[in-house]
């Protein structure tokens, strides 16, 4: 019998090495086809679904719901139609079957006569890609899958990727060993798991794990530790402070051991809330930003729009009016649609674009994200206004791909949807600047020396202090202010 083809959680782009296993669309033993969908996954970017480049029986499957799973790391298994058709009548004479070998993992082709080595995972992954119906394209399929995998040219060579070169154990490899159930798949330990089994002084030899197949999971650890005797005390310890016990540092029965209150729910941070925290703590730690704000009376902007909905025509929404604002502020003011990149050598540079990609926060179900509209300088308001609603359907659906969630060069962040009026933003890294729109409410307001109820917003500019001075961002935000409060004529030189 042929052994499995191996597919690997491909290249999920943007720089995203892991996603996190939400759920199969098959199990061991099924008939699939190429390009047929085999799991979901959620990245830090969306949630998508992987299809398989492979057609066959599922052998097995590598990894678990609520897992997370390395890029280019074994997602599934596949043994081609044809092996697991073989007669029965030849099975029943055949010799004993040798002990399984590593699936074959075959190297990436190179137009030259010697074959290309396989150095890294990565590069293995890169074939996988190749094999089966075409490069993998998460979300969409695979282009050009018909049922049947084809080659442009010969096959150089095939690698069997050997096992490494035997070496000196560490003592995390020797807990591991010690927690292998025999006759089952290993009690592989997560690095989570070993850290706290090695600050507590828990052996993983004396502990049998609740997880499936003997897998040793952090509840084990913890209740180990629960019945840890407590360490001596500081008098059996002359010269050492006072520390609390090891039952103490985890939890006792539930209880937080800091505020002594009981423990309600534990939510891991992942997927996209682990994005968000990451690049936001990142934008503070390396941006110097700065921020400014001005009051807006909104109340022409608003009864344009209501005169066009008197033609019967779909008017676009005031949020679309203000990016076709934006972009115009920004061809103004170019330093706002830039990015800081800095050299291994610590030097910096700043990067100007030809064009303008407009991101705008968008609020799902999973967490905050940021699609952006791609050449947004170049839509109208009404084109604009389509864009936005597309993309902002698509992330809530989870569907948007990673080029519409990473490529913004410009934040607009309508928070009014909440209910506030103002809101020092966090830049999203790497870009220099995020405009954000209250809500329009009636405010008394000074027009032509009267007091009167207009419609206010407040717009609030927050930007890298490195790429301009307050006279640029104050620049740009008076211009988007001025074309707020007076829409026609703006609107009529764009």
């Amino acid at each position: 019998m042929s052994e499995p083809r191996v597919f690997l959680l491909p290249d999920l782009g943007e720089g995203l090495t892991e996603a996190e296993l939400v759920s199969w669309h098959v199990a061991v033993g099924d008939e699939i086809a190429i390009d047929q969908p085999i799991a979901e996954v959620e990245t830090a970017k969306s949630a998508v679904e992987v299809p398989s480049p492979y057609a066959g029986i599922v052998a097995e499957l590598h990894g678990k719901p609520g897992e997370t799973l390395d890029v280019g790391k074994p997602l599934i298994s596949v043994t081609p139609l044809s092996s697991v058709a073989a007669p029965v009548a030849a099975a029943d004479h055949a010799a004993p079957a040798p002990s399984p070998a590593q699936p074959v993992v075959e190297p990436a082709e190179t137009e030259l006569a010697e074959p290309k080595p396989v150095s890294t995972e990565a590069e293995a992954y890169r074939e996988e890609e190749k094999a089966g119906s075409g490069n993998v394209l998460i979300g969409y399929g695979t282009p050009g899958g018909h049922g049947v995998a084809r080659r442009t040219r010969a096959r150089k060579a095939a690698v069997v990727l050997a096992e490494p070169a035997e070496t000196k154990p560490t003592e995390d490899d020797l807990a591991l060993l010690r927690t292998r159930v025999p006759g089952k798949l290993g009690a592989v330990i997560s690095p989570l798991v070993r850290r706290m089994a090695r600050e507590h002084g828990v052996d993983l030899g004396d502990i049998s794990g609740s997880g499936e197949s003997g897998l040793i999971m952090r509840r084990d650890v913890e209740a180990a530790v629960r019945t840890t005797a407590p360490a001596a005390s500081p008098e059996d310890r002359p010269g050492e402070m006072a520390k609390p016990s090891v039952a103490e540092a985890v939890e006792t029965q539930g209880r937080d051991a800091r505020t002594g209150l009981a423990v309600s729910a534990r939510t891991p941070v992942r997927g996209v809330r682990k994005a968000v925290a990451a690049n936001m703590a990142r934008s503070r730690s390396e941006i110097p930003e700065a921020t400014v704000w001005v009051d807006v009376d909104a109340t022409a902007l608003v009864q344009l729009r209501e005169e066009l909905k008197t033609n019967g025509t779909e008017v676009p929404g005031l949020l679309a009016f203000i990016a076709r604002f934006v972009t115009a502020g920004l061809k103004k003011y170019p330093e706002l649609n830039t990015r800081i990149e800095t050299a291994e050598d610590g030097s910096q540079e700043i990067v100007a674009f030809d064009g303008i990609n407009l991101g705008f926060a968008a609020q799902t179900d999973r967490g905050l994200v940021v699609p952006s509209v791609r050449g947004a300088e170049k839509l109208s308001a009404r084109e604009l206004d389509a864009e936005i609603r597309r993309l902002t359907q698509v992330a809530r659906d989870g569907k948007a791909t990673p080029a519409e969630l990473g490529s913004g060069t410009f934040t607009l962040n309508n928070y009014g949807v909440f209910g506030v009026d103002g809101s020092a933003a966090i830049i999203n890294h790497p870009e220099v600047g995020i405009l954000g729109v209250g809500r329009i409410i009636d405010k008394p307001w000074v027009v032509n020396g009267q007091l009167a109820v207009r419609k206010v917003t407040e717009l609030t500019l927050t930007f890298d202090h490195r790429v301009c001075d307050g006279g640029t961002a104050g620049g740009f935000l008076r211009f988007v202010a001025d074309a707020i409060e007076n829409p026609s004529a703006l609107l009529a030189e764009l």
